[in-house]
Order: structure tokens, then sequence, then C-alpha cells
């Protein structure tokens, strides 16, 4: 089994831990900045700890840093902030199974963007399993009780949200690889490592600027519920070690198509810890998505 399937694996599942955790923080009535800037302070010094240790130990001098992946690194570590505000402010409209499921769009638009800035595309056969999970998440985005006209149903801000998360999700992932690519030296996990000490520091940077302009004692409630703002770190940092790792040894497509493993956890999740229910609706909209997704990964 190549290395990357296990640790993709690995990383969906930490993941499907950290968005619980997070819309626990966004339960204690922190911000949706408020619990996004959870995720990236309390990971970002254990990371660069990782990395300076990681380094020592395997013996590897830390690689150069050319402007390119700066360009590549910055964009993602933008793209992938805004992503993950509208993954937790979706929390509010929709349960965590389906929220999580309309993330998942993040497959259809990495293999997009992939297209379009690293070269790496699809079959036709492939594509057209991508159409098809465009049915599954048109289901997805109809509100169950919902009356009046169909486009009033299918276009409502929870299903932009979702549907934005995903796409912005996919710029992030195709940004954090294309910078892991331009690093001249070191294994996969030091060149993952670099790329996720210099994202996380930005993105910490860039959060707290952020609430200190537009959220003036929010960073001070953060703080003030550590303990689950530490879990969400860690779990934060473990996943996008993975995440990073997988994206340096594979396409990004490869990855998040085998990453639709956490649909499985986060309805484990929904089910048994969040007591939440699904409608029939829904379950055919998950269903026609994880055919599509299974068709993805077959073809791609």
């Amino acid at each position: 089994m190549d290395a990357w399937i296990p640790i993709t694996i690995l990383a969906a599942l930490v993941q499907t831990a950290r968005f619980g955790l997070q819309k626990q923080l966004k339960a204690t009535r922190l911000s949706t900045a408020g619990a996004t800037f959870a995720r990236f302070v309390y990971s970002a010094p254990l990371v660069a700890l990782l990395m300076l240790g990681y380094g020592q130990v395997s013996a590897q001098a830390l690689p150069a840093i050319p402007a390119q992946f700066w360009v590549y690194a910055l964009t993602g570590g933008t793209a992938q902030i805004l992503a993950t505000m509208c993954v937790v402010a979706l929390f509010a409209h929709r349960n965590f199974a389906v929220g999580i499921t309309f993330k998942k769009t993040e497959v259809i638009m990495s293999v997009i963007v992939g297209m379009i800035v690293l070269r790496e595309g699809v079959s036709w056969t492939g594509f057209g399993a991508i159409l098809l999970g465009l049915v599954g998440v048109l289901l997805l985005s109809d509100p169950p009780a919902a009356t009046g006209a169909w486009h009033r149903r299918i276009f409502n801000r929870a299903a932009g949200l979702g549907i934005l998360s995903g796409l912005l999700f996919a710029i992030s992932a195709v940004g954090y690889r294309g910078a892991a690519l331009s690093l001249s030296h070191g294994d996969a996990l030091l060149r993952a490592l670099t790329t996720l000490a210099c994202v996380t520091a930005f993105q910490t940077l860039a959060m707290a600027c952020w609430m200190a302009w537009r959220e003036r004692g929010e960073m001070g409630r953060v703080f003030a519920v550590w303990r689950v703002g530490a879990l969400v770190g860690v779990s934060s940092m473990i996943g996008s070690i993975c995440w990073f790792t997988a994206f340096a040894l594979q396409t990004v497509a490869y990855v998040k198509a085998l990453g639709q493993v956490e649909l499985i956890f986060s309805f484990l999740v929904s089910a048994l810890i969040f007591k939440e229910k699904t409608t029939v609706r829904e379950y055919q909209g998950v269903a026609i998505l994880c055919v599509a997704i299974i068709a993805l990964i077959a073809f791609i």
C-alpha cells in the first residue's frame, strides 16, 4: 500500500474530530472568527517545534524557500482561513454530517483547480463522476421543510456557504501542494512541516490582526476556553501534517477523493455524539455523492 493512503485516512479521521471540537467551541458562544482562530493559534507553535525537531533528528537542513513558495503558501493559507470560517458558520444552518458533506464539494473543486493551476487532470469518465456528485450536492442543498420556488430552495445561504467552502479548500490544497513541490530538498515530511509551519504562522498573525481590528475581546475569549481550544489546535496540527504530507506525495485529486472517507466518520459523529437526525432527502444526497466519490476514485 502506498504511504499516502493510510496518511490520508488518518487525516480524514482527525479532521472529523477537529470540526466536532470547533462546533463545541461555537457552542461556547465564540464568534465564527474566534472558533477559526483557535485552530491556528494553538497549533502554530507546535508545528514550528516539530519542524525544527524533525530536521535535527533526521539530520536534514531546512529547505531554502523560493519566492514561488510564498505565492502558493499565502494563497493557500488565506483560502483556508476563509473556508474554515464558512464551515463554522454553516453549522448554524444544517446538522454536523450534512455540513461536512457540503464542505466535501472540495473534491469536485480540487480536480478543476488542480487542472488549471498544476496541470493535474482527470479522464472524461472521472468528469462524469464529478457531474454525478453535483446532483448529490443539489439534493443536500434543498432544505427539508422548504416551500416555494425550487430555485429559492436550492440557492440558499447554507448551500452557498458549503459550496464556497469547497472551492476555497480546493484552492488551499492546490496551493499547499504547489508550495511543497517548490521546495528544493528534504523528504516529504520535512517539506510538509516546513510548508505547514510557514502557513500556520501567517494564519495566526492574520487572524489576530483581524480580531484586534473587528472583534476586540474575542481573542481573550478564545484563550479563556483553552481546554477545548488546545484540543482543536492539536487535532488541527495532526490532521494538517497528514494532509500536507499526502499532498507532497500524491496529486490533490487523488488525496481529496480518498479523503471522502470523512463522510463516514462525520455521520458516525453526528449520530453517536451530537444525536442529530438526518432526513431521507439528505440520505439520498449523501448516497449519490458517495457513488460519485467511488467513481472518482476508480477513474482518476
